[in-house]
């Protein structure tokens, strides 16, 4: 028996020094390091963020989050009487998120024309992957997959059920459902990002096709459809399947659910075609360039999401470091404390400052801002996603035995904190897809350099940073020192946002501890930083 406030009726608990649980919205405007990159939003778009940021953060959407993750989908592989099911099952948790996001626009909101649609997206799925990034990965695909298929003139029908915000989880064929998701099935065991040793075979059945083969990854199976890779006469070539045809399911067999380290509320699983009916997209041969433009655009969601993760880790971070005291003071009043999350929390803004950045350069359709976006957003996601890790463990640190145990969200943000690093290509294939675009695209190179140059007016020491670049890389590296030369220009890259949008103190500490004198692996150990006003854009919004 419990009396309020917690103390035993014997009298030996009460609790004390124990911050409640961070709750309330998730903030859009009101966060001070997002709100400089929204310039230009519609307005009906900043109050639709608004809205998604209230209900994100509720007690009852923090719940459910906890459920559908300790809830795991489950494979549902045949019926009582033998037949051929192939579903998997989700808790009503994971259904929620995806009703909330969808209404929200996080797939549709860059296609519908409004201004700044692009940065809307960018900022729901920052947003979302503070609570429950699981449910993240169907809606990135099929916002990716809108532009890929309409690169390709057709599939009306697929493409305005993947542009409803209706979210409808019933297993039924694409004409009766008011809103569809697509997903991608890609790679095979024996070639993971080398696509090109892909074994499915595609076989001509009139105008269709018919695939039968293996599919090592396939994330949200239980996705409408999906984009996928195939052996066909003329080469590898690329498809949509469906999940169902007109009067029964297709052949797709779904084989296991992957067990994964993180993720758990997404399935993610292994399956086999059996003679599945596809349609051709794009080229025959010509696969692998019709299945980037879907890549291209899941790539900045995967560069995005870990700014969210680090957000959502630093916010708890700071939150109980304000709330608990040690040693005679509260935790946030400890020298060393300060400086390890005000260390931590510029790595934030970094990820997040180059994430939204190229986010608005998706949004131009001019020829400069499309180059820029293929080579910032390889920038952006080999940036976060080497970051996200290490700042996710030491908020962890900050909470002790508090931060390790599942009553908390620090746990499950670092089961998650690797995973963007390995979707849509590893930190190797981003590096030297780099290489590659700045060696054979070179207005990618021109606009690249044209970014790092537009704020050198303003700052003698982002000058002398850029300058220092420069005499280190006359010219592109070899492929050893691919990993090298990404992190320096990420970093730069990332300096050149924040010395036009940040304040001062802020750009100036990354500038130094990051660029001029490399903290290396070592949050705190750097001299001494503007901590008051880094740890105040930490505070709730």
């Amino acid at each position: 028996m419990t009396r309020p406030g917690g103390e035993t009726a014997l009298g030996t608990h009460e609790v004390e020094n124990q911050p409640l649980p961070l709750g309330g919205p998730v903030a859009a405007l009101g966060d001070a390091m997002l709100a400089p990159h929204l310039d230009g939003l519609a307005p009906a778009l900043a109050e639709g963020l608004e809205h998604y940021g209230q209900a994100l953060g509720s007690a009852e959407m923090r719940e459910a989050a906890r459920d559908c993750n300790r809830h795991p989908p489950e494979l549902a592989l045949f019926d009582r009487g033998g037949r051929r099911l192939d579903e998997v099952r989700f808790h009503p948790g994971y259904h929620r998120f995806m009703a909330l996001s969808q209404r929200a626009g996080y797939a549709a909101a860059a296609w519908e024309g409004a201004p700044g649609g692009h940065l809307a997206h960018a900022a729901m799925v920052y947003m979302a992957s503070q609570v429950e990034p699981g449910h993240c990965c169907p809606l990135t695909m099929t916002h990716a997959a809108i532009p890929a298929l309409a690169a390709q003139g057709g599939f009306p029908d697929w493409r305005q059920k993947l542009m409803s915000r209706h979210y409808d989880p019933a297993v039924a064929p694409l004409a009766q459902k008011g809103g569809a998701t697509l997903g991608m099935a890609l790679t095979e065991k024996q070639g993971g990002s080398d696509l090109r040793a892909n074994a499915a075979r595609a076989e001509r059945d009139g105008t269709d096709w018919r695939l039968s083969g293996h599919k090592w990854f396939c994330s949200a199976p239980m996705s409408d459809g999906f984009l996928t890779l195939a052996q066909a006469p003329g080469g590898l070539t690329c498809f949509l399947m469906p999940r169902w045809l007109e009067d029964r399911r297709n052949g797709l067999r779904i084989m296991r659910l992957k067990d994964k380290l993180g993720n758990r509320s997404n399935a993610s699983a292994e399956i086999e075609y059996d003679r599945a009916l596809a349609w051709q997209l794009g080229e025959e041969g010509r696969g692998v360039q019709a299945v980037i433009a879907m890549v291209h655009h899941t790539r900045l969601d995967t560069a995005l999401a870990p700014a969210g993760l680090m957000r959502a880790a630093l916010a708890e971070a700071h939150h109980w470091v304000s709330g608990r005291r040690a040693f005679g003071r509260r935790l946030a009043e400890q020298p060393l404390m300060r400086r390890v999350l005000a260390d931590l929390a510029l790595d934030l803004e970094g990820s997040l400052a180059l994430g939204m950045h190229v986010a608005a350069a998706f949004g131009r359709p001019d020829p400069e801002s499309q180059a820029f976006a293929r080579i910032g957003v390889a920038l952006a996601k080999y940036l976060s996603n080497k970051l996200c890790p290490l700042v996710v463990g030491e908020a962890m640190e900050a909470l002790g035995g508090s931060g390790y145990v599942e009553d908390g969200p620090l746990p499950m943000l670092w089961r998650e904190a690797p995973l963007n690093g390995i979707w849509e290509g590893s930190g190797n294939v981003i590096c030297l897809d780099i290489l590659r675009t700045l060696a054979k695209v070179p207005l990618a190179a021109e606009r690249l350099s044209a970014e790092l140059e537009a704020p050198a007016p303003l700052d003698p020491a982002y000058r002398r940073a850029l300058g220092a670049f420069r005499d280190r890389w006359p010219g592109l590296p070899g492929e050893a020192e691919a990993r090298s030369f990404a992190e320096h220009a990420a970093l730069l890259l990332a300096a050149s946002v924040l010395v036009r949008k940040a304040p001062p103190e802020i750009a100036g500490d990354f500038l130094r501890t990051r660029i001029e004198m490399p903290r290396g692996r070592l949050p705190g150990a750097v001299a001494g930083l503007a901590e008051a006003p880094i740890l105040a854009r930490l505070a709730p919004g």
